[in-house]
């Protein structure tokens, strides 16, 4: 899990849980990589149906 965090988000699991500034910019990107793979996922699908 340590080198995930790592080499995701460029930061360790210690920081990440000890630092709210840190943890919340890690949940905000996560959020956003989240809804974009939700799109792709969407925009393929209309074009394998059409």
């Amino acid at each position: 899990m340590e080198k995930s965090m790592q080499q995701a988000h460029r930061i360790s699991y210690a920081e990440y849980s000890s630092r709210l500034d840190q943890r919340l910019i890690v949940e905000q990107r996560r959020e956003e990589d989240y809804t974009k793979c939700l799109q792709v996922g969407i925009d393929m699908s209309r074009q394998i149906h059409r």
